[in-house]
């Protein structure tokens, strides 16, 4: 039987501190934080963890050659429980967006569940695979804004932009993910790094919605420091685009992203919230040391 350990490393666990962020940044950015964005978190990391596992189940005769140590090739998880396991989870995953927000949360977590597995499947080693991956988060994102009772499709909109800002990050880190083995040419690291910088940016510039004055100083600082962490990590694999270098970079932008989800946070008017959401890189980097998060 696998060890808890494993399954953790399976799904890995200490990545999914990216991904409340994404239902809270939707969440204020569509003006509906509230009692049910903390079920809508809950679904979305199930979703998360369930695709982690799916991407590992997909990948076992892969890895078995290019990561024998991951828990399927090395014998500690069994390919049947891995697969019960994504499928475990995305039932949950769904369940709880149902009861969060009905109908509107199962419009959005469906489609969700659905690109998960296309990525998984059948998209990942395909030229579509990061754009795939970029509107899961997209999607993720737009669960957030699905726990208000405005007609439809008026929450969705608010929370476009901060889809779309999520969804450039996951496509860079995506394109960055397919050079963890074989490293790559520094043109792949330095052009992840000029659209990290570009967002960077296009957060501190935009006009902000109900945020104003102290929080146009966080939101700047909050995204100077995605920039700082993602950006360094990105500089360095520049400077030599080896496979160890990508991967550490990959890592980085996966444990980065609260970062910039709290700027997007801030920028819709919660301040306090953003800075909660910001708190989750520091502690997911310290628990990456301990479980890998790619």
């Amino acid at each position: 039987m696998a060890a808890l350990r494993d399954l953790l490393e399976l799904v890995r666990a200490p990545a999914a501190l990216s991904v409340p962020g994404d239902v809270v940044a939707g969440g204020a950015a569509a003006g509906v934080l509230g009692g049910r964005t903390p079920a809508l978190a809950c679904a979305s990391i199930c979703l998360y963890w369930a695709g982690m596992a799916a991407n590992d189940w997909a990948d076992r005769h892969l890895d078995a050659v290019e990561r024998p140590e991951r828990p399927i090739p090395s014998g500690r998880v069994s390919p049947e429980l891995a697969l019960a396991t994504a499928a475990g989870l995305t039932g949950a995953g769904l369940a709880a967006a149902g009861l969060a927000a009905g109908r509107r949360g199962l419009a959005v977590a469906v489609p969700l569940a659905l690109a998960v597995w296309t990525y998984d499947l059948l998209a990942k080693d395909t030229p579509a695979g990061p754009t795939v991956m970029a509107a899961c988060r997209a999607l993720d994102v737009l669960l957030g804004a699905s726990a208000g009772a405005a007609p439809f499709p008026r929450p969705f909109i608010g929370a476009v932009p901060s889809a779309l800002t999520v969804a450039a990050h996951t496509y860079m880190i995506t394109s960055l993910s397919r050079h963890e083995v074989s490293g790559a040419e520094c043109l792949v690291p330095a052009a992840t790094l000029a659209g990290t910088a570009a967002l960077a940016v296009r957060v501190v510039t935009t006009a902000p919605g109900r945020g104003a004055g102290r929080g146009a100083v966080v939101r700047a600082a909050l995204a100077s420091w995605y920039l700082a962490r993602f950006g360094a990590a990105q500089a360095r694999a520049v400077a030599e685009p080896s496979a160890p270098r990508i991967r550490d970079a990959v890592g980085t932008g996966i444990t980065a992203l609260p970062a910039l989800q709290g700027a997007l946070t801030v920028h819709a008017g919660a301040v306090p919230t953003g800075l909660a959401v910001a708190l989750a890189a520091p502690l997911g980097r310290r628990l990456a040391r301990k479980v890998s998060p790619t």
